[in-house]
Parts: structure tokens; sequence; C-alpha cells
């Protein structure tokens, strides 16, 4: 990773996070890359839990994740970041739900939060045998990221 965006992301104007909290944890060493840095598929499962939460408490039922779409990872995330993923409802269909994910990190001595990483996650409902389940009118209702 480096410290520049992707090509494909757009510019971040944001200073904080946006979003419900859904689950904050502590980068540590044995999360690294062969370059020290914490890999990039740990990040991705953090946001995952936390978006897989956040669908369930949405939802009210069992979910599971379907799709990730337009990850950006924009700054590296080091041991000792205190990592915060953040979850806002993008759309909400028959079955399924779409959430923005955002990965925030404040490093040791900062005052100011970073985003590292965002992207889009895509979860179905399911019931007790793990088929699509229509989800409860009023359950979820759609946000305009």
């Amino acid at each position: 990773m480096t410290d520049t965006p992707a090509v494909h992301a757009p510019p971040n104007t944001e200073t904080e996070p946006c979003g419900d909290l859904c689950i904050r944890t502590l980068a540590m060493p044995a999360d690294t890359n062969a370059n020290g840095d914490i890999f990039g598929g740990w990040l991705l499962s953090q946001m995952d839990i936390g978006g897989g939460v956040f669908a369930t408490k949405t939802t009210k039922s069992r979910t599971v994740t379907v799709a990730i779409e337009a990850m950006n990872f924009r700054k590296p995330v080091y041991v000792g970041d205190l990592v915060s993923v953040h979850a806002t409802l993008v759309r909400t269909g028959r079955t399924s739900i779409t959430v923005h994910l955002e990965a925030w990190v404040l490093r040791r001595k900062a005052v100011q939060s970073i985003l590292v990483t965002d992207g889009n996650f895509t979860y179905v409902a399911i019931d007790d045998q793990g088929h699509p389940q229509a989800i409860a009118q009023g359950a979820a209702t759609t946000v305009t990221a």
C-alpha cells in the first residue's frame, strides 16, 4: 500500500467518520504483511465483520456477504493503529442491502482520525436453512450515500 489514493478513488472530503460505529479494534503485529504494514485482507475482514453486524441489526435477520465492490485502499494501516469501521445504508432490496463501509484509524499520538479504506458491501438476509428471505418492511430504510 502507498500513501497516495488509488487512481479510481475519488478525493475524500470527509474529515471525520460518517455512519454508525460497528466495530473498533487494535492493529497488532500478527496482522502484518511482508512489508510490516497491516495486511489488506485483515482490514477487509474487519470491515466485513462490522458490515455484518450492521446488516444483521438493520434487517433483523441472519445475513451473508454476497458482494464487495469499489474498495479503495487509501492509506496504510500500521501496528498500534486503532481501527474503527463505520457503516451507512446505501440501498435496500427485497432480500439484500448494500452498505457503505469506512475504515478509519487513529494513530498513536494523533488527534484526528484518518480514512484508510472504504467500499460497498452487499448482504443478503437468510432464513435458518440459509435460503434468501425477504427483508421485513420497515426493517431497513434506504439512505442516499
